[in-house]
């Protein structure tokens, strides 16, 4: 079956915005590249904005034109000269994890903090293997979490050992300052693989900045030090986490989606997955070179290991809620360290609607098809848990979300594009 074939002219297709994860990677490998890069189809969102602003009071030279982002390297350096700094990062935790190595390749003091969120999230493992790796930093608290105090002078290199169980971003903020370190970096992995293709996303945005970096499995790194990366032309893709609630969409009302500027046969993301956990639960997918195509089927549940897409939990929740039987999500349990205990939350408010959910220390079970009814429900500040009410609310008439701004996190634009969405269906 082709797309056409799938996909009637009355069927909406909505274009995606570019992908978060990927913006943060790349405007910090411009950033400490030679030269001037343009990336284009820059994300604006608040949590981009934190990263933009953070790397302007480094000293990076940053502008925007329309959808595109110019940006002066620095050459692996960004102060010209020593400075003093408190850095607020809000509750942008892959700024907050990628930006402390950024910030160790200074000169001069620096604070790095954020909201209360973000001060609740774990940083400990990373601020240990900069120490490692010659930097001066610390928690203020001596608890494993924001704020981070340094004393930066550069990084010097040599060999360092990260935990990755929290968190994945520990690692990426290793790779992506180690080019610019003094000496060759090697970096041992610990404990279990969460958020693998995170790792792979930073290693790909490397690659397309001039970076190689060699590695045995997931588990050992080497990075060749004192070298720059390479100013560039850089289109950003589409973001798959974005598009899963419209892909949710279309599951949970039995109606058909077609999301562009996305490329699944240049799979990156690893939530491009997400349309074949669909797939498996009865929709029809069609991947096409620059969109995905979901049709809703009848839904039934399944079991799955959600380690690589945490991010998809809370719309694999939503989803689970309108389905036969039983859904069981596993290997989760670094969902607790995100924007809210998104395994708490989203178990605190499923049982509001009359879901059937059961907390697992490393993730959900959701009984399908329990009767639900509309109330008031509270995202606890958390974006994603947002959109996936909203994909909920497809199917249960007076859901009301409070907060709905929150979503300006990641994906300012999705309201709009929701109510578009509504509009080609005639509403649900």
């Amino acid at each position: 079956m082709t797309t056409c074939d799938m996909l009637s002219k009355s069927d909406p297709v909505i274009p995606m915005p570019g992908s978060k994860s990927i913006n943060h990677r790349a405007v910090i490998a411009a950033s400490l590249a030679r030269g001037t890069s343009v990336l284009h189809r820059f994300l604006e969102c608040e949590d981009t904005e934190y990263t933009i602003n953070a790397l302007r009071r480094l000293g990076v030279r940053i502008h925007k034109e329309k959808n595109r982002l110019i940006v002066e390297g620095r050459a692996g350096s960004p102060c010209e000269r020593p400075v003093q700094e408190d850095i607020y990062l809000g509750n942008s935790g892959t700024s907050f994890r990628l930006l402390l190595s950024v910030t160790a390749l200074c000169r001069g003091a620096f604070l790095l903090t954020g909201a209360e969120r973000m001060c609740q999230r774990p940083i400990g493992p990373l601020v240990s293997a900069l120490n490692q790796l010659g930097v001066q930093a610390a928690c203020v608290n001596q608890d494993g979490r924001p704020p981070v105090r340094i004393h930066a002078k550069g990084i010097q290199g040599g060999k360092a050992f990260v935990s990755r169980d929290q968190s994945s971003q520990f690692l990426s903020s290793l790779l992506l300052t180690a080019p610019c370190a003094e000496r060759d970096v090697e970096i041992s992995v610990t404990g279990r693989r969460v958020s693998g293709p995170y790792v792979d996303m930073t290693l790909h945005v490397m690659d397309r900045f001039g970076i190689r970096v060699d590695q045995n499995d997931d588990r050992e790194f080497r990075v060749r030090g004192g070298r720059e990366y390479k100013a560039r032309e850089f289109t950003v893709q589409g973001d798959a986490s974005s598009a899963s609630y419209f892909w949710a969409a279309a599951a949970v009302t039995g109606r058909t989606v077609a999301t562009t500027n996305i490329q699944p046969r240049e799979a990156w993301q690893g939530d491009l997955k997400f349309p074949d956990i669909l797939e498996e639960m009865g929709c029809s997918v069609q991947k096409g070179p620059d969109r995905v195509t979901v049709r809703g089927g009848g839904l039934k549940g399944i079991e799955a290991d959600m380690g690589d897409l945490p991010d998809m939990v809370p719309t694999l929740a939503a989803v689970a809620l309108f389905a036969r039987g039983k859904t069981v999500i596993r290997n989760a349990a670094h969902l607790r360290h995100k924007e809210s205990d998104r395994l708490h939350a989203l178990t605190v408010e499923w049982r509001r609607l009359g879901g059937r959910i059961q907390e697992l220390a490393d993730g959900l079970v959701i009984k399908g098809e329990a009767p639900l009814h509309g109330v008031v429900v509270d995202p606890h500040n958390d974006h994603r848990l947002a959109m996936s009410l909203a994909v909920a609310g497809l199917r249960i008439p007076g859901l009301t979300i409070r907060d709905r701004d929150c979503v300006g996190k990641s994906f300012p634009g999705f309201w709009e594009l929701w109510e578009t969405l509504l509009r080609r269906w005639g509403r649900c």
